[in-house]
């Protein structure tokens, strides 16, 4: 009779995944006022949660957005949708 000794095996399996980088950005955010869906700013003002403007900006809301001029990117994403909807 004859005795086979066990073997151990280590299987490595990598797992990627894509993430959304939904940290804020320095910058641009703090010298425009961007288009944002009122609902989600509202929740945002609240919770204190990201929101992604129209432009692709990402941040926390924080300050009075008549203070600052409108973001051009925002506006002429946000004149296109409206001229698609005449």
């Amino acid at each position: 009779m004859t005795t086979e000794n066990p073997q151990r095996v280590t299987i490595l399996k990598e797992r990627t995944e894509e993430r959304l980088d939904l940290r804020p950005e320095e910058g641009d955010h703090e010298r425009f006022s961007h288009y944002v869906a009122k609902a989600k700013l509202t929740e945002a003002m609240v919770m204190g949660t990201p929101v992604i403007a129209l432009c692709g900006k990402v941040w926390v809301p924080s300050r009075n957005p008549d203070r600052f001029p409108v973001c051009p990117e925002c506006k002429e994403i946000w004149e296109s949708m409206r001229g698609a909807d005449k």
